[in-house]
């Protein structure tokens, strides 16, 4: 098994990344005329209120598309004034990302493996201000090119692993905001939401369809150097798709994340979660704690950089086991001319039943613990992680080389109760973003089990497109 792993990973970093350069690269005179007045276009796809650390309203740098909207409409409807509701429609903020991976999974287990080839494609549009008040709409495609070859969650195909990527057409996002209050965003839809790290709250942009949320939500920094933000969520739409019997969770929960940062070494978090779930009365419950972080500047180009949390959560609502677990972290690090070293200590605890782990449901789950995505879900003696990593992003060259990220980090788990070992984790990734529009990444994950799950490998590899 372990020498089919190497032949399949070789085969993915020899053949599409040098196939997916070659391409890129016959494009880059033209692309780099471009890059000095190309934007951040992120900014502009993601709605006002889904980062409760920079809620203030500020002038958006203009993208590419918008600066050619922009022109367009000017010479075609040149007696639409500004501040006019014509002019906020006509003058906003296009955008689009194309998205295709390749994801390989080799599982023990299973007779075969998983190959899963699928595009996600989103286009959005953001209006201008007029009169403090802003509307977002996205939709989005998610296609299997060829044969899907493994099991999505919605097809059926439970002889090969998982790759939860379904295929669907989807209203991904669409809200209203009002920024008409000083330094402070009010915003009423379907809403991405990323809180922090993403720990707790977050989009799960990983997967091909992300979480988004239903939510009427506030983001304020009237305090200076404080920031506040409340949602109140009446609807999860999970990233399994509209189409999967677990696609979409009802709810009746309260969100309340604030923070306050002294300076570049210390930032406090507050955070109280309260879970309401009709469709999963098991994991409804509250979780509420405090985060630390900072970074401090050591000399001679060294840096210190850290996070502490610690959370406790019980049960909340209409779930009927009754329970109470607690979550740790400790995570130190020292940056360096490019390079990123952390360890990491991080439990969350169980007692034995699986009702009474410490669960994480609204998190980007794939972003911790391990990129094989074997803890998912905490298991019912709970979870230890012990982890190191060591990252570097590339600070010279060409644009074809600055700004390479490259990681690497080892992961050991066992349980928080009862002492059991449960395997070890090593996870790769190679990363980079070209001409501020093009993105190619090669990711892989190699779970060794001991006393829980089986063997699993995966590779996966990325290309993006984003305008």
């Amino acid at each position: 098994m372990k020498s089919k792993k190497q032949i399949l990973l070789a085969t993915s970093a020899l053949v599409i990344i040098p196939a997916m350069v070659g391409f890129f690269a016959s494009d880059a005179e033209a692309a780099t005329k471009k890059s000095k007045k190309a934007a951040a276009t992120a900014a502009a796809a993601a709605p006002a209120a889904a980062l409760a650390a920079a809620p203030a309203v500020k002038p958006e740098q203009k993208s590419e598309l918008a600066e050619g909207l922009d022109k367009f409409s000017t010479d075609n409807f040149p007696d639409v004034k500004p501040g006019s509701l014509g002019y906020a429609i006509l003058h906003g903020t296009p955008w689009i990302n194309a998205r295709y991976r390749y994801e390989m999974v080799d599982q023990d287990g299973f007779a075969e493996d998983a190959y899963a080839s699928t595009l996600r494609t989103r286009i959005g549009y953001k209006t201008g201000l007029w009169q403090g008040f802003q509307v977002a709409v996205e939709g989005e495609n998610i296609m299997a090119l060829g044969v899907d070859h493994y099991n999505s969650s919605t097809n059926g195909k439970t002889q090969f692993p998982g790759v939860t990527d379904p295929e669907d057409t989807a209203l991904n996002q669409l809200y209203i905001s009002y920024q008409g209050l000083p330094k402070t965003n009010i915003t009423i839809g379907r809403q991405v939401v990323n809180l922090d790290n993403q720990r707790f709250i977050g989009s799960s942009d990983w997967r091909q369809n992300d979480q988004t949320l239903d939510a009427a939500s506030i983001s304020t920094q009237f305090i200076d150097h404080a920031s506040i933000y409340y949602a109140y969520v009446n609807k999860v739409n999970r990233v399994t798709g509209p189409y999967a019997t677990n696609g979409a969770y009802d709810s009746d929960s309260h969100l309340i994340n604030a923070s306050y940062e002294f300076d570049p070494a210390l930032k406090i978090t507050a955070y109280d979660y309260m879970l309401d779930f009709d469709d999963a009365r098991s994991s409804s419950s509250m979780t509420y704690g405090a985060r630390l972080t900072g970074k401090l500047g050591l000399g001679n180009d060294f840096g210190l950089i850290y996070a502490a949390e610690i959370a406790n959560q019980s049960d909340y609502a209409d779930n009927t086991a009754n329970y109470s677990a607690n979550y740790y972290l400790a995570e130190p690090g020292l940056t360096w001319n490019g390079f990123t070293a952390k360890g990491g200590y991080e439990v969350l605890e169980g007692d034995g039943i699986s009702s009474h782990a410490f669960q994480t449901p609204l998190a980007t789950l794939h972003a911790f613990n391990g990129w094989a995505d074997k803890f998912t879900t905490t298991p019912a003696n709970g979870l230890e992680d012990r982890y190191v990593s060591l990252g570097y992003k590339v600070p010279f060259g060409d644009p074809l080389v600055k700004g390479t990220d490259i990681l690497v980090a080892y992961h050991d788990y066992e349980s928080n109760h009862t002492n059991v070992h449960y395997g070890t984790e090593w996870n790769a990734q190679i990363q980079q973003t070209f001409y501020n529009h093009y993105t190619l990444g090669l990711k892989f994950a190699d779970y060794n089990a001991d006393k829980l799950f089986t063997d699993t490998t995966k590779v996966m590899a990325t290309v993006q497109i984003k305008y």
